[in-house]
């Protein structure tokens, strides 16, 4: 069997996809699974086993009628037996009735005519759950498995040289993440916070390093390199496979979510997530390892770092 699944989305939103993949993949394990992903989003698969081939397509972008033209041939020549399409605009179930494939699977909605089989969308719940109630198209109702990456070799021997080049032995570490992925405004925590958290980790645990995650959008901890006490590390892994395998290692993750929330999930690293405008539950699985703190403005900013120091110290 052939499938193939459309996931419009980051890398975080990819990575909720996982365990969809996964248990696509334990009911169907001779089947070959493709997903058509953005450009941005490629990386994730690179610690998904699931996933035999990734196609690119920018579902953000001004797409011209050409486009969507060629996205079909391409699907159509692939010969796909089944498609799951995670999106709810109508002419993506238009486009995947053009493509000829048999079973085409989708959410109710607008493009119901050019399904073979919709499932009822629950958007309230964990969005991986959401991710995975669309296996119901193929019959298959088992509940949504535990999120899960699969991470090289290569990446886990990075981690270990970059955890030396930071002078971290024996002990663990505390991660600070302000994203890996672009962000909004107000998914942003000021500096001024961060190092209010960073001293008092300091006073409290001296001997425990801070290690600050550095990258082109790590948010206001970009700053911490110029203004933070020389006792915090900075690291900067390339990929998502390396940020994941340095996520496992930490004893905490204190992030304004995003990729490394998700990575920490996979894992089951103990982390405190601090929450703008988005719900944490649609995001968080129910555990106690996985401690949220929403902002009641809205603006990750506004939330107090005594705050995060209180759930941090409460355990």
């Amino acid at each position: 069997m052939r499938v193939v699944a459309l996931v419009p989305g980051g890398i975080g939103d990819q990575i909720l996809f996982f365990p969809t993949l996964d248990d696509l993949k334990q009911n169907y394990p001779n089947a070959q699974i493709d997903v058509v992903v953005e450009p941005r989003a490629k990386e994730a698969y690179r610690i998904c086993k699931a996933v035999t081939n990734v196609l690119l397509f920018d579902y953000q972008d001004r797409n011209s009628a050409a486009d969507w033209v060629n996205l079909v041939g391409i699907l159509r020549d692939r010969e796909y037996d089944v498609a799951i399409s995670l999106g709810q605009r109508w002419f993506v179930g238009l486009l995947l009735w053009l493509t000829g494939i048999p079973t085409r699977i989708g959410y109710k909605g607008a493009s119901n005519m050019f399904l073979t089989n919709s499932v009822p969308i629950k958007s309230q719940q964990y969005a991986a759950a959401m991710y995975h109630d669309l296996l119901q198209g193929l019959g298959i109702r088992s509940s949504c498995p535990e999120l899960n990456v699969n991470l090289p070799s290569s990446d886990l021997h990075w981690a270990e040289e970059e955890k030396k080049r930071l002078g971290i032995q024996s002990s663990g570490y505390v991660l600070l993440c302000d994203g890996y992925e672009q962000l909004m405004p107000d998914q942003s925590y000021p500096v001024d916070s961060w190092q209010k958290i960073i001293q008092d980790f300091q006073q409290k645990q001296p001997e425990l390093p801070l290690v600050a995650l550095q990258n082109p959008d790590s948010g206001q901890l970009a700053q911490l390199q110029s203004n933070a006490d020389a006792d915090v590390k900075l690291t900067s892994p390339p990929d998502v496979g390396k940020l994941a395998a340095m996520i496992a290692g930490a004893d905490l993750l204190l992030s304004t979510g995003g990729v490394s929330l998700q990575l920490a999930v996979a894992v089951q690293t103990y982390t405190i997530a601090l929450f703008g405008l988005t719900e944490p539950a649609k995001v968080l699985p129910k555990s106690d390892r996985y401690i949220a703190i929403k902002s009641p403005s809205g603006r990750i900013a506004d939330i107090p770092p005594q705050t995060v120091l209180e759930r941090i110290w409460r355990g």
